[in-house]
């Protein structure tokens, strides 16, 4: 671990007069950043009780409160928990009691998303209750490096939300990213997640760069956003390209000084359309909350990126815990031997920099076995050490006693023309293992099945227990967190849900509209063959 925490390098911007925050038309200078992290540190101090863990939760859009409150965190050895305001009722309070929050910070705008009954207070930003503290200067002695100063909330799209633990040291050490203080880096990504953290904001303050926020991802204001800050730099996640690309187009479009954007969970069909429109290259990389793995990035059409030097990174199957072969991929890009070469993503030299969930030991040690650790994602490597992409675990399909990953599914339904998303999940079938269904987006939720069977039958790529026999068309995919695809509320509704349901018995046949008789014949199929507790509707919990 390094032997410095966040807070050395806050206390290093003391005196920095060059701009370090912007909010609209606001500005601080990193000296007036400090001064006020400074503040909030005292305040901290006197209000935490020292009996209790310190942890404090933030409920909170990307404003400056949340910076400033977080770097006063940093100063003072306390854990900020950044609560997602995208969850609702008992969800968001679970997630609350499960960090040990002493209290939430929030603002009136939030302040309806907390159960009035809770024990866990709220304080709002708008009585600054730090403002007896004004002037109080830098500790005269800086927290542990050791100290915890993140918990970080997995994105819940396979499993109830995890708390990551992140220590001070941990994150001073991976923050240096090579930016300078001539950086303008725009901050639109939640700050209550790894890709704005570890991507962007750390990386900003060790380098002196600008840390431009803006509160909510705006499609439309993207753009002028950039041009208007001087922006260089970028982070994005899961689907924001898409929107952008969603956007009209505009003479505009590259009357910017963005450098480069960094684009995880980014599908390569939008990042290669958003270099084209914008004449930025898009890097999407590795990276999880978790930290057990670090990936170098890769220029490469769609890959996560090389092993760094000195690390034993490599692909295992999830049944056996053999090495899978190394990826046959042709002159197309296209895999020939998925199933003897896409397996889970394994670190064997280390777990890098994981230092575990808070209060879930049985996670711990699904991740950490041995020694090693499992990061859960499914991937592949080509012959020269690139790593690409494959899905989750828990996104396995299992068809006529076959297991595949969803993700290269995806990737090949993905270039039929008018498609703007695709989620492939297993769902239950009435006689054994899962069908595949797709879940396509298309701009008015109208597609021609037919024609969309016949380009599917033809693809060199798609394995032949690969095709969708239920397809479902949405106007819009739902999504969780910072816009990943929710996969378990599909998979969790099915067929059972208003959106247009296309059925066909066999991969090669005829889609047909599912009506409520085709869906009361399934269910008695499932009961005919014994499998009533596998129906959707039957195994639903809660």
């Amino acid at each position: 671990m390094s032997g410095i925490g966040v807070a050395e390098l806050i206390a290093s911007r003391a005196a920095d007069d060059s701009i370090g925050l912007v909010a609209g038309d606001q500005t601080w200078t990193w000296r007036e950043v400090v001064a006020e992290a400074a503040t909030r540190a005292q305040w901290l101090h006197e209000v935490l009780d020292p009996n209790r863990p310190a942890n404090i939760g933030l409920l909170l859009d990307n404003t400056p409160d949340y910076v400033l409150t977080l770097f006063g965190a940093a100063l003072a050895g306390t854990c900020v928990v950044g609560i997602n305001a995208t969850r609702r009722g008992t969800e968001l309070e679970r997630d609350i009691a499960h960090t040990d929050c002493q209290f939430v910070l929030s603002d009136h705008a939030h302040l309806g998303l907390r159960d009035p009954d809770s024990t866990i207070p709220t304080v709002l930003v708008e009585d600054t209750p730090w403002a007896p503290h004004a002037g109080a200067g830098l500790p005269t002695s800086l927290p542990d490096p050791n100290s915890l100063l993140l918990l970080i909330f997995t994105s819940g799209s396979t499993s109830a939300p995890k708390a990551v633990r992140r220590s001070s040291g941990r994150v001073a050490a991976a923050a240096p990213l090579g930016f300078s203080p001539d950086d303008g880096m725009y901050c639109a990504m939640p700050l209550i997640h790894g890709n704005a953290l570890f991507g962007l904001l750390f990386p900003a303050l060790a380098a002196g760069a600008r840390i431009i926020l803006r509160e909510k991802f705006s499609a439309s204001q993207w753009l002028d956003d950039v041009i208007t800050q001087d922006a260089t730099f970028t982070t994005s996640v899961g689907r924001a390209l898409a929107y952008l690309l969603a956007t009209p187009p505009s003479d505009a479009d590259r009357n910017h000084m963005l450098k480069i954007v960094l684009a995880p969970e980014t599908s390569p069909t939008d990042a290669a359309a958003f270099t084209e429109r914008f004449g930025v290259p898009v890097v999407t990389g590795y990276g999880s909350s978790e930290g057990g793995i670090t990936l170098l990035p890769s220029r490469r059409h769609g890959a996560l990126g090389r092993a760094p030097a000195g690390t034993e990174i490599t692909v295992l199957d999830p049944a056996t815990g053999r090495e899978q072969d190394v990826a046959d991929i042709d002159e197309n890009g296209l895999l020939r031997n998925p199933d003897r070469a896409i397996g889970e993503l394994v670190r064997r030299d280390s777990t890098g920099s994981f230092e575990g969930y808070w209060g879930n030991p049985e996670a711990d040690t699904d991740r950490v076995r041995d020694g090693w650790f499992y990061s859960g994602d499914l991937a592949y490597r080509d012959a020269d050490g690139v790593f690409y992409f494959a899905g989750r675990v828990g996104d396995w399909l299992r068809v006529d006693s076959e297991n595949f990953a969803a993700a290269p599914i995806e990737r090949i339904l993905g270039r039929y023309d008018g498609v703007d998303g695709v989620a492939v999940y297993g769902v239950p079938d009435a006689h054994s293992g899962d069908r595949v269904m797709a879940a396509v987006e298309v701009p008015d939720g109208t597609l021609d099945l037919d024609d969309f069977a016949r380009w599917i039958d033809v693809q060199p790529d798609l394995g032949t227990k690969w095709a969708p026999t239920v397809v479902r068309l949405c106007e819009r995919l739902p999504t969780v967190g910072h816009d990943k695809i929710d996969r378990r509320a599909l998979q969790r509704e099915a067929w059972l849900t208003a959106d247009p349901i296309w059925w066909r018995d066999r991969r090669d046949g005829e889609f047909r509209r599912l009506d409520d008789a085709a869906r009361d014949a399934i269910r008695s199929a499932f009961a005919e063959h014994g499998r009533s507790n596998l129906h959707p509707e039957d195994s639903r919990v809660g």
